[in-house]
């Protein structure tokens, strides 16, 4: 496919990209697929300039030009606001986090701080750890592994990222990921989900990402989907 031989150095050609592919992994997933990292200059990654794809990622989210979270096998991947609806029909649940909960399918640590984040739309870990009551060192690893299996179930998005200010205003440390539910993000960004069933979703999206890709990368994304 072009896109994995097309260098690009700004960030409207990286949501120009997204666009075309529909669905762009920020590191290397699969074999004959582009990434964010395989289509960019090396030196300009953690460059704090404007062509910095790590300053992008979460511009894109915060821009409401691209979806953006951990949604595949842990790891983190953009998707197009054209295709998000049918990898939500394919992928999301149907039923409520409460639902689920009740039925074994998502854990306590989640469904909490699925309550706090759709409280507080926007929240940065640092808040969220603190109203969950996971501060301490050893709730980190409980904390860490409940967003990503909300991530992983398309319940919330990267919405952007916070900095984290001392009393004065100013910059005082790293600045950290901020989240928001999957629906408050899409109702902001005016995407509208669609009524498909999850095999005919499915089916859509692997005949969509059969023109892009190979074989090889099909099987793989086939247990995805």
């Amino acid at each position: 496919m072009t896109t994995q031989t097309r260098t690009i150095h700004t960030y409207e050609e990286a949501v120009a990209v997204i666009n075309e592919v529909g669905l762009l992994p920020l590191a290397p997933l699969f074999d004959d697929y582009p990434s964010l990292g395989s289509i960019t200059p090396k030196e300009a990654w953690h460059s704090d300039t404007d062509q910095d794809p790590w300053m992008w990622r979460t511009q894109f989210a915060a821009d409401g030009v691209v979806a953006y979270g951990k949604f595949i096998r842990k790891k983190a991947v953009f998707i197009s606001k054209d295709l998000l609806p049918l990898v939500l029909a394919a992928l999301a649940s149907q039923e409520t986090m409460e639902e689920r909960y009740e039925n074994g399918k998502v854990s306590r640590e989640a469904l909490t701080l699925f309550g706090h984040i759709s409280g507080n739309q926007g929240i940065d870990t640092r808040v969220l750890r603190a109203k969950a009551g996971m501060k301490e060192k050893e709730k980190k690893k409980a904390f860490d592994q409940a967003l990503l299996e909300l991530q992983g179930n398309l319940d919330i998005v990267v919405s952007g990222t916070k900095e984290k200010q001392d009393e004065n205003g100013e910059k005082n440390g790293w600045s950290s990921t901020s989240y928001e539910t999957m629906g408050h993000w899409c109702e902001k960004n005016n995407i509208e989900r669609i009524k498909l069933d999850k095999e005919e979703a499915t089916e859509q999206l692997l005949t969509y990402f059969s023109s892009l890709t190979t074989e090889a990368t099909m099987k793989k994304l086939k247990k995805i989907f």
